[in-house]
């Protein structure tokens, strides 16, 4: 046994191929984005990817939207994948939740 999940090498792998793409694509209105994860289902058909980014919540997914078939393209290239994962673009807000929580808790300390 390897210790972890296929999906969980898949998604790694994923991480890698999106983020060194990514970083050559010519796109002034992208900005800079970070792949903060990717969650691929069982049947490695589908693949959430995870962004942040300097734009809007819309327009980053949107934008990145534009340049999904290149981003497939990439990972057909450069992995052993029968099927490439269709991709789907969401933003994460997991760094802005941990900062309203870490904020609330310095409120309550203050109050104390």
């Amino acid at each position: 046994m390897r210790g972890y999940d296929r999906t969980d090498r898949l998604n790694e792998l994923l991480i890698r191929i999106l983020a060194e793409e990514l970083e050559i694509i010519d796109d002034e209105y992208l900005g800079f984005v970070t792949v903060t994860g990717v969650q691929t289902d069982r049947s490695l058909t589908q693949a959430k990817v995870f962004v942040t980014g300097e734009l809007s919540d819309k327009e980053l997914c949107d934008r990145l939207e534009i340049h999904r078939t290149r981003l497939q393209r990439a990972i057909n290239e450069q992995s052993r994948l029968r099927r490439v994962p269709q991709l789907s673009f969401f933003v994460d807000d997991t760094a802005e939740s941990a900062e309203r929580i870490e904020n609330l808790l310095r409120e309550l300390n203050q109050e104390k």
